[in-house]
């Protein structure tokens, strides 16, 4: 340990005697100079090297190390002088400004004199490094859902397996004005039980879903009072996300100010806000108990944020962090602006004599998705952690990732290069053979898009002749940021059943598409062996996510 001691004494002298020290904008310079790409590289043999690195770091189970760089005394030095001349403290030593008019006042800083500096021994530098421990399995032990469908996995599911159509006439307001008129609307929902009352009137509908399809998830999974007294709190959190979050709140709000702001409901920002339901939920979990006390946020990626919240919540597991999390997505757009702002970008379909077929993925009459509402939930929990409370569990959560096609605001990329990077990194990261995957859940929505993924999922998994694909979305639409956790419940109902769920509305085939991968107007019996769910959203955010039966 002597040698870090040597080590902080040359840091602090480095900084205290620099008789010639290049003017600031120089030492920035030089410093950039040493973070960039390096002379004439070529970008493509940047981005491969990069990719390389990417699937050797999440294949590396996150077992990252400490930069050494930050321990070395020039470098430590130069990036203290970057921050310019102000008093700055990094790693517990204090940079002293050295002005021109300090020198000025010190007859040695020009003398060649050797200036006595009182230098204090820094403390000797210890890096508490993480235990080696064996990969922390993660599992799903509770499901809750709202959907046009049903309000319970079983209901929903059945519903699915018999190519029930949630598809309907919007009740909730006048939208006859509308180029679109239908949507996957929830008519009712009873939250006695699930929500206060009073919350439930005032806030907003995407947090009343979430709440309920939570709580269910908590009590499917079989948290009870006297589980919850059992448990670490503060190694339980939500994660539950939003595209859009309280869009009526918020609207509602706007019009109150056109009269005045003493109008606008008092709760009209933190209801607006889409980390606020992961955070009530949190506060309210069951009656006279606290809460949750673990990590709680929200992620927004367009369509794409339930498995964005799924697998960062499952990170949290894996890390050790946290032993139980409240994961998925809720989305309640079916209001005015909601329905006019996709219908004004050409996005919506129009059949709405047929409602009921008007969402058809991969079929050649496509003319746009269909909006719908909701909620998903998962409950994940450490393998070891569920086993030693004996939890009932549905199945195992293999991994996943997410990229960006980093190419248009809200069309993929046209090869669906970004999607298929997505997908082999799911693989790479969970040490899972393409061959394995024979079911994909995939995010097809019903639009032009539907082609992007599925030439992508031929790419990884053509060679497979017992791959089977299919797409909730054309029984209960496209719930926005709701639909990947949604499709994960349907996904993972799957693997407990042994069926998959059929492809309705598909009548005519779009050129180039399979139908002997796609899964017909009928549910099919299959032995899932690993099953991938999809989910893309606006601005080129991929996800994808490998569930497989428990074993």
């Amino acid at each position: 340990m002597a040698s870090s001691s040597v080590t902080s004494t040359s840091i602090m002298s480095s900084m205290f005697h620099s008789p010639k020290r290049p003017s600031q904008g120089t030492r920035r310079k030089e410093l950039m100079s040493k973070c960039s790409y390096g002379g004439g590289a070529d970008f493509s043999s940047i981005l491969s090297y990069s990719l390389s690195v990417s699937r050797n770091l999440s294949s590396s189970k996150l077992a990252f190390e400490p930069c050494e760089g930050y321990y070395n005394s020039n470098l430590l030095s130069e990036s203290l002088a970057f921050f310019g001349e102000k008093d700055f403290s990094f790693f517990g030593y204090k940079y002293v400004s050295n002005t021109r008019r300090q020198r000025q006042k010190d007859p040695t800083a020009h003398s060649g004199k050797t200036r006595p500096v009182a230098v204090q021994v820094a403390e000797e530098v210890t890096i508490n490094k993480r235990p080696l421990m064996k990969q922390r399995r993660v599992v799903v032990t509770g499901m809750g859902v709202v959907t046009p469908l049903g309000h319970d996995p079983d209901v929903f599911y059945n519903n699915l397996l018999e190519g029930v159509s949630g598809i309907s006439e919007i009740e909730a307001f006048d939208c006859t004005k509308f180029p679109t008129r239908i949507a996957g609307e929830i008519k009712s929902l009873l939250t006695e039980g699930w929500v206060a009352p009073k919350l439930s009137k005032r806030a907003d509908k995407f947090i009343v879903y979430l709440i309920t399809a939570g709580k269910k998830a908590l009590a499917d999974g079989g948290i009870t009072i006297e589980v919850m007294g059992e448990i670490d709190i503060s190694r339980c959190g939500v994660v539950i996300g939003s595209a859009l979050g309280g869009m009526r709140v918020f609207s509602d709000g706007v019009e109150a100010l056109r009269t005045s702001y003493k109008k606008m409901n008092p709760f009209s920002v933190p209801f607006a806000t889409t980390s606020m339901g992961s955070a009530i939920l949190a506060m309210d979990l069951l009656p006279n108990l606290q809460g949750w006390m673990g990590p709680n946020y929200s992620i927004s990626t367009a369509c794409a944020t339930s498995n964005f919240c799924i697998l960062n919540a499952a990170n949290h597991i894996i890390r050790g962090e946290t032993d139980m999390m409240l994961c998925g997505g809720s989305e309640a757009a079916i209001i005015p602006i909601g329905l006019g702002g996709f219908a004004a970008c050409g996005a919506l379909s129009q059949r709405n004599s047929e409602p009921t077929k008007a969402s058809s993925p991969w079929d050649i009459n496509r003319d746009g998705f269909v909006i719908g509402e909701g909620a998903g939930v998962l409950l994940l929990e450490e393998l070891e952690h569920a086993q030693r409370r004996g939890a009932n569990i549905y199945a195992e959560f293999l991994g996943g990732s997410f990229t960006c096609d980093a190419y248009h605001m809200t069309e993929p990329h046209p090869d669906g290069a970004g999607i298929a990077l997505c997908i082999e990194n799911a693989l790479s990261q969970s040490g899972v053979n393409r061959e394995d995957v024979n079911y994909v859940n995939a995010y097809a929505t019903s639009t032009p898009t539907d082609l992007q993924e599925y030439q992508a999922l031929i790419h990884c998994f053509g060679n497979n002749p017992e791959l089977r694909v299919n797409s909730t979305k054309s029984m209960i639409g496209h719930l926005l940021g709701a639909s990947g956790a949604v499709e994960a419940v349907a996904t993972i109902k799957a693997i407990q059943t042994g069926f998959v769920h059929p492809n309705i509305n598909l009548e005519n085939p779009d050129a180039g598409v399979d139908m002997n991968v796609l899964v017909g107007p009928k549910k099919e019996k299959l032995d899932i062996k690993v099953a991938l769910s999809n989910s893309f959203g606006f601005g080129g955010h991929n996800s994808s996510i490998l569930f497989a039966p428990f074993k």
